[in-house]
């Protein structure tokens, strides 16, 4: 029986596994590792031991596509209304419902056993309520309760890079408060622009997201606020010591960019921005934080040599 069911698991394994790969959202958990790992790195001086280098970042991985599975789960009668979604595992019926959370069951226990084996129980605790907040509170409760949902739910979000530094530590400090405040402030801006450009598929849906509910003219000022904000706040890495001047430099053209693209969606009034906008806000926090690390390794090369 045990035989038939591993056999059975599998069959159904190779003939879903892009429709699992596709649960877990693998851009988006790509970033959420990238930026765990970088705080990691810059929570010590030195080398991060292997371990939890590699074991602590796929177990925030697997619990980060395992809130994602599930918000899948919970999503999947909106998501059969929004043509950006409709195609979905879920809603175009590849998977089913049970299918779909004994998978995220199974990845996120998997998930937490290696945080709790390999690095500590804080960070064990922290991404396990971080996985709560955002695939219960905010899917569940917030994004449908107001148009500030996502400024709200944004500190499941922002958690990573503070669970890769407790991961390293064992404990919370200013630095990883400040990763964590970065990517806080961020993600308004950045899911705003697209929920511009979506904003027809969430009002089908009725999810009370900022353009839905304030209109558009009021989403691109808060957008180009944010990102003004967000400028400021990155500026706080070199300002407190915690980065040098290779930091400084790229935070300071990436910052420009972004401010330009939340410039020009505000100013033109033109929507077709908001897309772009969007796009660039993703490959603004991987070149920030690629920034971060960069600096921070050249800063204990120049101590070596």
């Amino acid at each position: 029986m045990m035989s038939t069911s591993i056999q059975t698991l599998r069959a159904g394994l190779r003939r879903h596994g892009r429709d699992y790969l596709e649960l877990t959202k693998p851009r988006v958990v790509a970033l959420i590792t990238f930026t765990a790992m970088v705080g990691m790195l810059l929570a010590t001086p030195t080398m991060v031991p292997w371990p939890i280098l590699l074991f602590g970042s796929t177990g925030i991985a697997l619990m980060a596509g395992s809130a994602a599975a599930i918000n899948h789960l919970v999503d999947r009668r909106v998501d059969a209304i929004m043509m950006r979604t409709c195609r979905r595992p879920l809603p175009s019926g590849q998977l089913e419902a049970w299918q779909v959370l004994s998978f995220a069951l199974a990845i996120g226990t998997l998930g937490l056993a290696l945080l709790l084996a390999f690095t500590n129980p804080l960070t064990a605790v922290l991404t396990f309520i971080s996985l709560i907040g955002y695939a219960v509170i905010y899917t569940l409760f917030l994004k449908r309760a107001t148009p500030q949902n996502i400024v709200i739910g944004g500190a499941a979000g922002a958690a990573p890079p503070l669970l890769g530094w407790t991961a390293v530590t064992g404990h919370v400090d200013s630095g990883a408060l400040l990763l964590f405040l970065i990517i806080y402030v961020w993600t308004p801006p950045h899911f705003w622009a697209l929920a511009i450009h979506r904003r027809r598929d969430y009002a089908d849906a009725d999810i009370p997201m900022l353009p839905v509910t304030h209109g558009v003219a009021f989403t691109r000022l808060h957008i180009l606020l944010y990102t003004i904000l967000l400028f400021l706040v990155t500026l706080l890495p070199f300002l407190t010591g915690m980065s040098g001047w290779i930091y400084l430099a790229g935070a300071v053209l990436l910052g420009i960019r972004f401010l330009g693209y939340a410039v020009r969606l505000f100013a033109t009034g033109d929507d077709r921005l908001a897309l772009p906008t969007f796009g660039f806000s993703i490959a603004y926090l991987f070149g920030l934080f690629a920034a971060l690390m960069l600096d921070h390794y050249s800063s204990l090369l120049f101590k070596w040599f």
